[in-house]
């Protein structure tokens, strides 16, 4: 990277751009985790949340996050890549916006969670966070 830098060091756009691009992988790296607290208050009153559980159709058969979308893992990318329309048609909702001010993410433990997480940031979903408390602690703490 550092050679292409000195290469295109002339070019003030590129050099504006990388920086944006290694605050922001910075920022989502620190700021795009979501407590139990924070999302049970949104479940019980947000008219904006997106909530996408990404584990298995086993996994969610056993339960789920009140409100949350079913999209494995593997599929997260070309769900969010997808036209509207076809969003729509599959999961029975709006697609997300670029900028919904509410995506949460989660699966059973958190790590699925955060590489959903991870995938969103790089497609430009820029409030995209993880529940990494995911959905072992949410049955812990609702008693299911």
């Amino acid at each position: 990277m550092k050679n292409l830098q000195t290469v295109l060091k002339g070019s003030t756009a590129y050099e504006v751009n990388v920086r944006s691009i290694f605050t922001n992988r910075m920022a989502s790296k620190v700021s795009k985790i979501i407590s139990y607290a924070e999302l049970k208050a949104l479940v019980e009153k947000s008219q904006d949340l997106v909530l996408i559980d990404v584990r298995t159709k086993e996994e969610v058969d056993k339960g789920r996050i009140p409100g949350s979308l079913h999209v494995p893992l593997d599929t997260v990318e070309a769900a969010l890549l997808s036209e509207p329309k076809e969003f729509k048609a599959k999961y029975g909702v709006t697609k997300p916006a670029l900028h919904a001010p509410e995506l949460v993410f989660y699966c059973q433990i958190g790590k699925r969670g955060e590489m959903a997480t991870d995938k969103a940031c790089k497609l430009g979903y820029v409030n995209a966070r993880n529940y990494a408390g995911s959905y072992k602690e949410w049955s812990e703490k609702e008693g299911k």
